[in-house]
């Protein structure tokens, strides 16, 4: 294999080409003037943020599971507590509940979306009560850029008392029914590591919600749980602050992130027209919108495919081939009692590809023809 003919699974060089002069001098503002902690641009970036979701509080922080971290602590989750989770995603969904003494639920997902399953839900959520739990809440997952079925999770949330929150780690600028997916939860959270669809350089994210109180209690959080003023604390805290230098990057690569979702939003169509036959594609459903974070496929001789792929140069990865249930520290954890057989299933079929919106027709065609020739 040539490396010089390597495709980029992420092609981050080029897009910083496209607006390589904004982002110097972004950088170059931050660097003058010397508030590399909660500097101006912070506050502009979650004003931003605020605009493109149409969500009116956004507090930005350290990182995606941050974002999740701190809102379980706005919620008050401990000990005894109850939260709903799909196994099929990133470590963070479950870790973060565990960490804080609660107990994830795990749940199975839908076939075609690969997102939270409700009637898998519903199941677990008769079973957690059974096991005497505090049914506390649901954490859905818009995995891949796809989003979750919104409306009928908060109809069984309704129904038990439970809040939910929205893992967009993978969907910043997904949609549901013509909304930001962040609408739909109490509180919706995000990742801007470099490889997200809004990805900065370093470590980055935000946390959505339409609850003032829940919004204050969050920034207190953020930063220490910094009261009124300075050294005073009038809760648990953590050190949860977005990089100044992070939000300048964030705040000129929002500017161009409208166009690169409808350059994601083409590959995607280009990938599934000619793999549709070979494969199975992605589905979205008619009221939702992907990011496409991942493109993702299933097929029956994965590991084949992704080894044929790679000889040729092009990346393919999968996500995930060890769902969270499966792994050491929460195989003692509850889950749906009739099991998580879609996981199971989709964890040696999916495969992804390169995605990203610089992905010439020629690049796009030769991946084509790499799937459809190892199939």
């Amino acid at each position: 294999m040539n490396k010089t003919n390597t495709v980029a699974f992420i092609d981050l060089k080029t897009q910083l080409e496209t607006i390589r002069p904004n982002i110097d001098g972004a950088i170059k503002k931050v660097l003058d003037h010397g508030h590399f902690i909660m500097g101006p641009e912070v506050v502009e970036f979650e004003k931003d943020l605020s605009a493109f979701t149409h969500m009116p509080h956004v507090i930005s922080c350290s990182n995606g599971t941050d974002a999740i971290t701190i809102a379980l602590m706005a919620l008050d989750v401990g000990p005894g507590d109850a939260v709903f989770v799909p196994s099929f995603t990133f470590i963070s969904t479950a870790e973060v509940v565990a960490l804080r003494g609660a107990t994830p639920v795990f749940v199975d997902i839908d076939l075609r979306t690969y997102t939270m399953c409700p009637i898998s839900l519903e199941r677990s959520i008769h079973h957690a009560k059974k096991l005497g739990l505090n049914l506390k809440g649901i954490i859905s997952v818009d995995l891949f850029g796809q989003p979750s079925d919104h409306d009928k999770i908060n109809e069984l949330a309704k129904a038990h008392k439970l809040w939910t929150i929205v893992d967009g780690a993978q969907s910043f600028g997904a949609t549901y029914k013509g909304k930001s997916t962040f609408a739909y939860g109490l509180i919706g959270t995000t990742s801007f590591f470099p490889a997200k669809p809004l990805g900065g350089y370093g470590d980055g994210g935000a946390i959505f919600t339409q609850d003032s109180e829940l919004a204050d209690a969050m920034k207190s959080i953020r930063l220490h749980g910094q009261g009124k003023v300075r050294y005073e604390t009038s809760r648990l805290g953590l050190t949860g602050r977005i990089d100044t230098l992070q939000a300048a990057i964030l705040i000129e690569k929002l500017k161009i992130f409208a166009h690169e979702m409808k350059l994601r939003n083409k590959v995607a169509a280009h990938y599934s027209a000619a793999l549709k036959d070979v494969a199975t594609v992605p589905f979205v459903p008619e009221h939702g919108g992907s990011v496409w974070a991942q493109y993702t496929l299933r097929i029956t001789n994965r590991d084949h495919v992704r080894d044929h792929l790679n000889q040729q140069g092009i990346p393919a990865v999968v996500y995930y081939p060890h769902p969270l249930h499966t792994q050491a520290p929460y195989r003692e954890f509850p889950r749906d009692p009739e099991g998580l057989k879609v996981t199971d299933h989709c964890a040696k079929e999916v495969i992804s590809l390169p995605m990203h919106p610089y992905l010439t027709e020629d690049v796009q065609n030769r991946i084509i023809e790499g799937v459809r020739g190892a199939v």
